[in-house]
């Protein structure tokens, strides 16, 4: 959300196919106005709702639409007033009214038998508009009119699924994808990308034919050659732009990795991950973790979001136990109940 919010890929598909959690209290996807703190959207079982007031009141938006399940949400954070939403099996809408009105965007994610199940959806700073997409087809960019899309997969190889996204918020033609086989990294915007798993798959993992299913990405908006990602089996760390990378958190309770968010900080800047089994916080780059997922009433976290105006606050949504917001980095939660107007 994976923005970033960062999200959790075909694994938020599984959840919401296979019925897991209830309704409104299964949040998968957390978007933040990127100004104002009073609002903020979350992508339920239920579908998306909205707040004005900061989680009050909610209301529900894309009613009367398509009935496929809403798996991505994003807001353009230059024109907050857009957002758009990735789908199951219809592709990607639009709406540049808060989520008044929706528009279809599917044009060129169809193939002959299927509609590209879209998992993530992601900005690219700089002043024209760039966006891109993370799909069980591969990675798509839209054109400049936004009315459709492009396949983005020079270089990916062997690999159809691509799960997240992360880009360079300095350097916006630098960007990752995680896929369901380990990163691929790109340098100009998308055209051509180039492997970039070194320290990630390790020699036992391929000669075993084990995928290293990729479900979250995050870049370290102060230092951006560092950058975290999280996957089925372990959470990963590199210093230097993706050429090596480094396992960490091996001590955390579950190394399936769903969600990862990195706050900057006056005492540095704080990695926050969520897993099935709660929050985890790191301070010194992954080095040491903290467990923080007192006050949340389940500990499977789905999707977490941090605001980008202070006061910070971060937002967890989990499987089955609705939404919470947490101050100061993360350490005490507070439900936010979805209650809808």
């Amino acid at each position: 959300m994976i923005r970033f919010q960062l999200k959790t890929g075909w694994l938020i598909a599984f959840w919401l196919l296979c019925g897991c959690g209830s309704g409104a209290g299964t949040v998968v996807a957390i978007a933040l106005h990127p100004t104002d703190p009073n609002i903020l959207y979350v992508v339920t079982h239920e579908g998306p709702l909205k707040t004005y007031d900061g989680g009050t009141t909610w209301q529900k938006i894309f009613t009367g639409m398509s009935q496929s399940r809403v798996l991505a949400i994003e807001i353009d954070p230059s024109t907050p007033s857009t957002v758009y939403l990735g789908t199951k099996d219809d592709g990607v809408y639009s709406s540049y009214d808060g989520g008044r009105h929706w528009l279809s965007l599917r044009a060129g994610l169809d193939d002959v038998r299927v509609t590209a199940e879209v998992q993530q959806i992601v900005f690219a700073p700089g002043p024209q508009k760039r966006v891109f997409l993370a799909t069980a087809m591969g990675v798509f960019e839209s054109d400049v009119e936004g009315r459709s899309w492009q396949k983005r997969m020079s270089g990916i190889t062997n690999v159809l699924m691509a799960t997240a996204l992360a880009v360079d918020p300095s350097r916006p033609d630098i960007m990752y994808a995680g896929t369901s086989s380990g990163v691929y990294k790109t340098t100009d915007g998308g055209k051509t990308w180039k492997d970039a798993n070194t320290g990630m798959l390790l020699p036992a993992r391929v000669a075993s034919s084990r995928a290293l299913g990729v479900t979250a990405l995050a870049i370290d908006p102060h230092q951006p050659d560092i950058a975290y990602v999280g996957t089925l089996d372990g959470l990963y760390k590199t210093l230097d732009g993706g050429h090596q990378w480094t396992q960490i958190g091996r001590d955390l309770a579950s190394q399936s990795i769903n969600t990862i968010v990195v706050v900057p900080g006056d005492r540095g800047d704080l990695c926050i991950v969520g897993s099935p089994t709660g929050v985890f916080t790191s301070r010194d780059g992954g080095m040491t973790w903290e467990n923080r997922s007192a006050g949340l009433s389940s500990s499977n976290v789905l999707s977490l979001a941090a605001s980008r105006v202070p006061p910070t606050l971060v937002y967890a949504g989990t499987n089955g136990g609705g939404l919470f917001h947490g101050r100061d980095g993360a350490t005490t939660w507070q439900a936010v109940p979805l209650a809808v107007k």
